[in-house]
């Protein structure tokens, strides 16, 4: 038997027979005695090298079958210990659960409970307010009136006290450089002119002519009237007064009429040959004077059609004042006030420009602003621009300071004294609406409109009103005038409350 096969019995195992060629008839070696017994020695060893080999071999494999044993032993007891746990924790949720699920139940139990007296409770703070609206006699609502009134009687004394407080330190610390950039803006303002008080006329030296300029059955002044566009007047003496709303028709009138009584041909042919003649001159004058406006200004690229337009300044009139005269001023101001504030001078030089545009524009209907707006789209005029002219009159919320600027300007422009003036019938009931107005408030004695509507000056009654609510009065007006009121300008609230006390000594 050879090793491997006695390896095998020993661990049990069977070493399936090996197929075997037939032997050969072995052939009979004959050994010395010296190598025989070397030979037997070394078959000696080998077996007793297999035998250790063996043993140590079922050494190690009862080790591993322990190691195994004991390995399986504590995963057995590991296995049971989490069995235990798991257990435990199952019977522990199961527990909670039956908790949880009895606090809902005393919990819907509690809130049928709450809801029962919270009706309770309703019922009876229905029957209280009854009770004491039928004791005081009030209403709730009326009742709550009250309680706000009197709170803020209350509190009037110290929202007074707060706005005046507020209102020094704003003036402190704005007074001074607001004053700085208005007169240096004003001052860079300053125009050479007198604001024309004027209307179209036409003086005659011989009161003669003005036959020949009605002509034959009025065929020549109906010729003008119908070439123009303008109503001739001929009913004062030494004038003959032209009409029109359209400032250039009435231009072009008034030259062609100059332009005929100088020619002295006056009949229809000629009257309707000069009037197309001086329209073409008056188009050309008119051209020449927005080049000019533009140059002055410093504005330049502007498309041909609206400098045409910005020509027809030189022939309008708003309250007496010069359109083109106005907007040079309202330029010069409102650029002075951009470099002092740090602003894009170019937006407001333009936005200064093109304001008043649409009061020339006579062929739409509609506020001038809008017409304005829409003109100046319509020719590619940068959104900036547009909202500068859009905002002018406030007509809508300031989006930039350039916009407040441009306003700011114009406000100036048009509200300093002697620029502008008014119908009379307008400006008294201005001025009377002003008063109105102030004296709608409760512990207002008089109110006086004075320096032609800029300046209200309101009397309250010092038993009615403390110091710290003439304050608050002031405010109040002065909010309801921009809300309410349409002035030039800046309208200047001024409340005055005195007290007086006397006491006669026997």
């Amino acid at each position: 038997m050879s090793f491997f096969k006695h390896l095998g019995g020993v661990f049990g195992q069977k070493t399936p027979p090996k197929k075997t060629k037939p032997a050969r008839p072995k052939e009979r070696k004959y050994y010395p005695k010296k190598k025989k017994k070397a030979f037997s020695k070394s078959l000696a060893q080998a077996r007793i090298k297999a035998k250790e080999i063996i043993v140590e071999a079922r050494d190690q494999a009862f080790r591993l079958k322990q190691e195994a044993e004991t390995k399986l032993q504590k995963t057995r007891e590991e296995v049971n210990r989490l069995r235990q746990n798991l257990e435990k924790d199952q019977a522990a949720i199961a527990h909670k659960k039956g908790a949880l699920e009895e606090k809902e139940r005393l919990l819907e139990k509690r809130e049928g409970e709450i809801e029962e007296r919270s009706a309770e409770i309703d019922k009876i703070k229905k029957k209280e307010i009854e009770k004491l609206e039928k004791i005081a006699g009030l209403t709730r609502e009326k009742a709550k009136e009250l309680l706000v009134k009197a709170t803020e009687k209350k509190i009037a004394s110290q929202l007074g006290r707060l706005i005046q407080e507020k209102e020094e330190r704003a003036k402190k610390t704005a007074d001074d450089k607001a004053r700085e950039v208005l007169v240096e803006a004003i001052r860079h303002g300053a125009t050479d002119y007198v604001p024309e008080y004027t209307v179209s006329e036409v003086k005659l030296e011989d009161e003669n002519i003005k036959g020949r300029v009605i002509g034959k059955q009025g065929r020549n002044i109906k010729a003008l009237e119908k070439e123009t566009g303008v109503d001739f007047d001929l009913d004062e003496e030494g004038v003959i007064r032209l009409s029109c709303f359209d400032s250039v028709r009435r231009e072009i009138a008034r030259v062609a009429l100059e332009r005929l009584m100088r020619d002295g041909r006056i009949q229809p042919s000629r009257i309707e040959e000069l009037v197309k003649k001086t329209r073409k001159d008056v188009q050309l004058i008119m051209r020449k004077a927005g080049e000019k406006l533009c140059h002055e200004l410093k504005v330049y690229n502007l498309p041909q059609e609206v400098v045409d337009t910005l020509g027809r300044f030189k022939y309008r009139f708003s309250y007496g004042q010069s359109l083109l005269l106005h907007t040079i001023e309202v330029a010069q101001i409102g650029v002075s006030l951009a470099n002092e504030l740090g602003l894009n001078t170019n937006i407001v030089r333009l936005g200064c420009l093109l304001h008043d545009i649409g009061k020339v524009i006579t062929d739409e209907e509609g506020n001038h602003v809008k017409i304005g707006v829409d003109f100046l789209r319509k020719h590619g005029i940068p959104q900036p621009v547009l909202e500068c002219v859009a905002q002018h009159h406030q007509d809508e919320e300031f989006t930039s300071p350039e916009a407040v600027a441009v306003y700011t300007a114009d406000a100036i422009s048009g509200s300093r004294p002697s620029a502008r003036y008014e119908d009379y019938e307008e400006y008294v009931a201005r001025l009377k609406e002003l008063e109105d107005l102030a004296k709608s408030f409760k512990g207002v004695k008089q109110a006086y409109a004075i320096q032609a509507g800029r300046e209200v000056r309101v009397i309250v009654d010092p038993e009615k009103r403390d110091d710290a609510a003439t304050f608050k009065l002031a405010s109040d007006i002065r909010d309801k005038v921009k809300k309410e009121l349409t002035y030039p300008g800046q309208v200047k609230v001024t409340v005055i409350r005195e007290l007086q006390k006397s006491a006669v000594a026997n």
